[in-house]
């Protein structure tokens, strides 16, 4: 997943297994499992169960009777964990409730003083009718729909759909560029977008023979990444050349890509 709301989250298998291994980090490879227990208020039984697994994957090793150790793995797991959790926090803050007035575009005409309810939609915040939502707050100003209007006393989070970052590839120039680009599964590939961009000459090349104009083209990993967290779904199409570096940007920001290539190959 790359997601916002990170599976430690809202899985609870995944919640646990982050705090044993935290426990067992934190505390040394003499932790007991029963002190595990204590510590996470569910049974000696139940963390018997999660480092068998735990151990199995490679994310714990033990070192004899009661002994347990991190792995790498466990540690570099951690901190992917710990990353999107950082990305979803820092989105938080913005939307929980100690900030004096958000701006936030009418999905309706809205009085002064009424109580609106805030979502996210197509990236950005807005606020129209309170039934159902998450996030509520009340309307500083008066506004026409699809104006701006300041929000205050907001209270609650605001619900936020994960976004997807998907990825084509298409040939650098040394490989054919636009003119060895499958154009048909390209025009598939973007089909009902509109959030796509292009890394390198060759993939705007092929998106403009397309007949589809790219949304974005310089800072187009940032803006991916920026996109995501907002919730919106995300289509590049990127140069061979380029996909090495632009994916490990990517996942470096917790967020794993959906890859299709779009090369035409060689009869």
């Amino acid at each position: 997943m790359a997601t916002m709301m990170k599976s430690i989250l809202h899985n609870k298998n995944a919640s646990t297994r982050f705090q044993i291994i935290v426990e067992i980090a934190s505390k040394g490879p003499a932790i007991e499992q029963k002190d595990i227990a204590v510590a996470l208020g569910i049974t000696p039984q139940a963390i018997s169960e999660y480092l068998k697994h735990l151990v199995s994957e490679g994310l714990v090793q033990v070192e004899g009777r009661s002994r347990y150790r991190v792995t790498s793995s466990g540690v570099n797991w951690m901190l992917s964990e710990l990353r999107d959790l950082n990305n979803y926090v820092n989105f938080a803050e913005k939307a929980v409730t100690d900030i004096t007035v958000n701006a936030a575009l009418t999905e309706n005409d809205i009085d002064a003083g009424q109580e609106v309810g805030l979502r996210m939609k197509d990236g950005l915040l807005t606020a129209g009718n309170a039934r159902g939502a998450a996030a509520r707050g009340t309307a500083f100003q008066n506004g026409k729909a699809g104006e701006d209007v300041g929000v205050t006393s907001v209270k609650g989070i605001i619900e936020l759909k994960p976004g997807v970052v998907s990825v084509a590839i298409v040939p650098s120039i040394s490989g054919g560029g636009s003119a060895k680009t499958n154009l048909d599964a390209l025009k598939d590939f973007c089909r009902g977008h509109k959030h796509i961009g292009a890394v390198g000459i060759e993939a705007y090349a092929a998106l403009r023979r397309a007949d589809i104009e790219p949304r974005y083209f310089y800072a187009v990993q940032e803006v991916a990444i920026q996109a995501v967290r907002y919730g919106l779904e995300v289509f590049i199409v990127c140069i061979s050349d380029e996909l090495p570096g632009f994916i490990k940007r990517l996942r470096d920001s917790g967020l794993e890509p959906q890859v299709v290539d779009l090369r035409e190959t060689k009869s």
